[in-house]
């Protein structure tokens, strides 16, 4: 027996009854559907008003936004075609894991210099402007991406080396394990992981402290500034958990082997869908700008 065949023999061990197969896919396609429509309007908000795309702080919200949609749509595409499609080409299925992992990692990247940008606005007022320009805050997103490209393709490039050409026309069950095969990616990604992990909560917390010291006697600002910050810090403690998946699948297929797909199912919920219906909420109401523009456009659509 085959890689391929094994585990899909595996995956029908654990597979669901249609009516509850129907029952998940819904509710991921709801979910979907809702959390890009509301990021959707706050795209077109930030689009319509030169107030916001000429503002270093909702360039990287609006940044983290269409990141979500992206990870969001590709995530339940995933997960549709694992209950319908099934087995797809190696290759189709590797552009999709690709560009799902892209988005992925680059969330906690830019969680972390949204919080740099809070601590410079509470803590380095009078240097704010010359820090925080547009042209910096789009060369930071712009490493951002060069970062987790680095990170991602070097999965592609060791399966290239390793695998025949013939694998990547073959049919599997789309994973990232079974696309990407090579047991040293799973240590260079451990590696990898526990660098971003070190130095995105490195930051949070470094921001996060600096901004509570000064909304003790600061600003009203200064206090907004640390609840966001505490925001991301949740954000960014169920994003993390994707970073530590393979670990936690182990774990419920020993701790819940009778409700394993019901366990995948509420894993993914939590890591994939739950931190991207977090964003709309730091700046979508959150903030008065944001909200004094959105409640406008929603009136006139309303009108």
């Amino acid at each position: 027996m085959n890689v391929s065949s094994a585990n899909v023999t595996v995956v029908l061990q654990y597979r669901d009854s249609v009516t509850k197969a129907v029952i998940k896919n819904v509710i991921v396609l709801v979910l979907g559907i809702t959390i890009n429509f509301i990021n959707a309007s706050l795209v077109h908000t930030f689009s319509k008003h030169q107030i916001f795309y000429m503002n270093p702080r909702y360039i990287l919200f609006i940044h983290l936004v269409v990141n979500d949609m992206i990870q969001v749509t590709l995530t339940v595409s995933l997960f549709v075609i694992s209950y319908t499609i099934y087995r797809i080409n190696v290759s189709v299925c590797s552009v999709f894991t690709l560009l799902a992992l892209f988005t992925t990692e680059n969330t906690p990247l830019n969680l972390a210099c949204m919080a740099v940008e809070c601590y410079i606005a509470v803590c380095i007022p009078l240097r704010y402007v010359q820090i925080c320009t547009i042209k910096r805050t789009l060369m930071l997103i712009a490493l951002t991406w060069t970062t987790t490209m680095l990170s991602v393709l070097s999965d592609l490039f060791i399966t290239l080396a390793t695998q025949p050409l013939d694998f990547f026309h073959s049919q599997v069950f789309c994973l990232r394990k079974n696309v990407f095969p090579s047991p040293l990616i799973p240590k260079k990604r451990d590696i990898t992981y526990s660098v971003f992990l070190v130095i995105v909560w490195g930051t949070i917390l470094y921001t996060y402290f600096r901004i509570l010291f000064a909304a003790k006697t600061a600003s009203k600002d200064a206090k907004k500034a640390r609840n966001t910050i505490l925001l991301h810090g949740f954000q960014l403690l169920l994003c993390m958990a994707s970073y530590a998946t393979p670990q936690l699948k182990d774990a419920l297929q020993q701790w819940f082997p009778m409700n394993y797909t019901d366990s995948l199912f509420a894993c993914y919920i939590i890591v994939q869908i739950l931190p991207r219906s977090i964003s709309p909420i730091i700046y979508g109401l959150r903030d008065n700008t944001f909200r004094k523009y959105l409640k406008r456009i929603c009136c006139v659509k309303s009108a």
